[in-house]
């Protein structure tokens, strides 16, 4: 077998992989939202499951999440039913949303709460494991429907800069079939590119 034969080969096999993986991950959904959190009492609020948001609660139907402060960061949650009555991750003993780490699983068995103190504030000084100047992940769970009883679990990528008022939410993802999910980092642009790569030498085959 030459070369580029074995080359071939590395990458049909690879590109299964990747395929399988994904099949894996089918009920997976990112949202890149890459929104910048007014720094005001209001905020941004959103609706995960429409992939929709705006500056008041009134604006956006049926909105599940809010991050806002003026000087700080803070999280409200809604209280509409069907929603959850406790929406955030909390691994600490206490408190409102924490900074989860890579890894963590976001699911029924979770610890909720919801809290209008600042996971950091207007000084810097975070709590559950926020920090300044960091991507930090934050998990939640919300009603993508009408439906009393019908949860689904997420996370949400947050990128605060040199203060609380700097923040970016970069991307919600969530498991659309009801199960759990766990936290991973986005791979950035092309860092799957294997499919793509298996078809050009599938063309020149050709």
């Amino acid at each position: 077998m030459n070369i580029s034969s074995r080359l071939d080969r590395h990458f049909v096999v690879a590109a299964a992989a990747v395929a399988v993986a994904g099949a894996a991950n089918a009920a997976i959904v990112t949202w890149n939202i890459n929104a910048a959190i007014p720094a005001n009492l209001d905020g941004l609020y959103i609706n995960v499951a429409a992939q929709t948001s705006g500056a008041t609660g009134a604006a956006v139907a049926g909105w599940d999440i809010n991050p806002y402060g003026a000087t700080s960061l803070s999280f409200f949650a809604s209280a509409t039913s069907p929603n959850p009555s406790t929406t955030y991750v909390r691994t600490q003993a206490s408190g409102g949303p924490s900074s989860l780490a890579l890894g963590t699983v976001i699911g029924g068995s979770s610890t909720y709460a919801n809290s209008t103190t600042a996971v950091i504030s207007a000084t810097g000084v975070g709590s559950n494991g926020w920090a300044i100047n960091s991507t930090n992940y934050f998990g939640f769970r919300f009603n993508p429907g009408s439906t009393p009883g019908v949860v689904r679990y997420g996370y949400g990528i947050m990128q605060v800069g040199a203060t609380a008022a700097s923040r970016t939410l970069v991307a919600l993802v969530w498991e659309d079939s009801g199960g759990s999910i766990t936290v991973t980092a986005i791979p950035a642009p092309g860092a799957i590119a294997l499919l793509g790569v298996a078809g050009l030498v599938s063309r020149r085959r050709r």
